[in-house]
This record gives structure tokens, sequence and C-alpha cells, in this order.
């Protein structure tokens, strides 16, 4: 019962938070929408990520607050609020959200997602994420390739079209390559050859660095860790989770992979999946000696212990 009112309690302020930024936030869209002048949209646009980032910077504090969460994370590397970056980051948790946000709110550009387009009809959330020129895409499904072939391009351009508009403002573009949770039955389901990862997609992020790979500042290596466990829908807000063990990496793009075809040149293809399958080699081996140095904490605590 106790952990139903605090979930309830915390969730309640966060929504709070949600729309006193979003009223503001969607008045402004509206001007935006209504004055077609390009300057007067710029400035618009930087007043709305302004206010997005104070939202995320609440919400953080919020969380910090009410949930005891603690972020281990490592020195940041140099990072730029006016550059272009594309963010990668294993997905663990719907927790990973607000970790990588609360760290590197206001030190990078607002991140950005590729949404899917149904998520546009969320309550609040739907019209912020349209306000703040956050793409939204329609995927196109295997069973509807299977039918339809002629379709094989569209997410390609889809992307391009979405990053042309990125090309000429500062911007941090997240993608959680692996595509989905990871879950044991997914780590199993997929054969994954990583201990604590499912395998890497690369074709998204090939995609945007085809776009944007000579305007790009440099690639953002996030990995993420938890201590206690991956966290449950509501284990956040429930203050269940307490630590979070996160590396940041910046990198620089290889010569290579900038400008290349990825889907009519199989060795640019061969090259960005070499390149995204070795960091996630490096990312894996960073998880597993976060987990045996935990491992090998607990059991020099018990061997501390009287009667251990």
């Amino acid at each position: 019962m106790l952990v139903t009112l605090r979930v309830a309690f915390n969730g309640t302020l966060i929504a709070l938070n949600t729309l006193v930024h979003a009223t503001p936030l969607l008045l402004l869209a509206l001007i935006k929408l209504i004055v077609p002048i390009p300057w007067f949209r710029h400035f618009i646009s930087a007043v709305l990520a302004a206010i997005a980032e104070s939202w995320i910077a609440v919400n953080s504090a919020l969380i910090r607050l009410l949930t005891g969460l603690h972020v281990d994370v490592n020195e940041l590397p140099s990072l730029r609020r006016d550059g272009r970056y594309l963010l990668i980051c294993n997905h663990q948790s719907v927790a990973d959200i607000p970790v990588v946000q609360g760290v590197l709110n206001r030190r990078i550009p607002l991140l950005r997602f590729f949404l899917k387009q149904e998520l546009i009809w969320v309550p609040v959330l739907g019209l912020a994420w349209w306000a703040l020129d956050f793409p939204f895409m329609h995927r196109t499904t295997k069973s509807q390739l299977a039918k339809n072939p002629a379709l094989a391009g569209k997410d390609r351009h889809a992307t391009r079209a979405a990053c042309e508009k990125f090309r000429h403002t500062p911007v941090s573009i997240i993608n959680f390559v692996e595509g989905t949770r990871f879950t044991a039955a997914k780590h199993s389901s997929r054969k994954s050859p990583y201990a604590h990862l499912l395998a890497p997609r690369s074709g998204g992020i090939a995609y945007v660095v085809e776009a944007m790979g000579d305007v790009l500042d440099g690639v953002i290596d996030v990995s993420l860790f938890y201590p206690g466990g991956i966290p449950g829908a509501v284990d956040l807000f429930a203050g269940k989770v307490k630590r979070v063990a996160m590396k940041v990496e910046l990198l620089s793009l290889p010569a290579n992979l900038r400008g290349g075809d990825y889907a009519g040149d199989a060795e640019c293809r061969k090259a960005f999946q070499a390149w995204l399958n070795e960091r996630w080699q490096l990312k894996d081996a960073w998880i597993d000696s976060r987990a045996r140095s935990q491992v090998d904490s607990g059991a020099d605590s018990r061997a501390g212990r009287p009667g251990a």
C-alpha cells in the first residue's frame, strides 16, 4: 500500500511538472505555426527548447529528491551545447531516458528521438514532441515489405527528410540501436553474441550518418548498468532504483563511414556493422566488469560479517 501511494504521489508531481511546462510550450508552438517568418520561427524554436530543458531539469531534480537516485558517471568529455551529435545507448529500462536526460541536459543540445507516428496522439506529450520538432516516423514492417518491396527505401528517405532540418541547428539525436529493451527472453530468442546486450541494429543510425555525417561533431556513446537489477516500469517512481552506473564517451565518426551508401554499398554496410559491433563488444565488457565488481564487493562484505 505504501509503495502504491509513493508511486502515485511521485507520478502526480511529474505529471504536474509536465502540464506546467507543456502549457506555454504548446501556446508558443501555435504562434510558431501561425507566423511563417523564418527568423521568428527560429527564435521560437530556441525558446521551446529552453522550456523543454527546464522541464527535464525539474523532472531530474524531483526524481533525485523523491527517490534517492544516484548516477555514478565518469568524468564527462568536452561537449558543446551548440553541437550536432548522434547519441547511441544500450536499452535496459524505461528509466534509461530520464537517467540519460538528467546527466546530459543543458550540456548538449536537446535530445530528440525518432518516434513512431502513432505517438503523436499521446495526450499532451504528442503535441509537445511535435512542437519540439521530434521526427515522427512511419516504420515499415517486414510483412509490409513482403507484400510491397517498393517500400524498402521509404524509411531511409523519411530519415533523410527528418534530418535535413537538423543540419542547420544544434541537435542531439538519440538512438537505442538494439531496437527494444533488454530482457532475458529476448536475449535468448535472438541468440545475442553479447552477455549483457542485445545485438545492435545499424540501419537507423547509418541513415542518420548518411544524411548528417558531414556536419556531425561526434558520436556520444552511452553505456548503462543497473547494479540492483533492471528496473520495471514503476520501480523508479517507487524509489527502488538507488544507483545507476553510466559511462559517456565522445567518439569521432570514422571517415570511411561518412557519406556512404548503407543501403546500396555492401562494403559500406559491412564497415558500419563492424564499427558498431566493436562498440558493443566494449560496452558489454564494461557492463561485465561492473557486474563482476558488484559480485566481488558483495562477497567481501559477507566475508567480513560475524559468523560469515
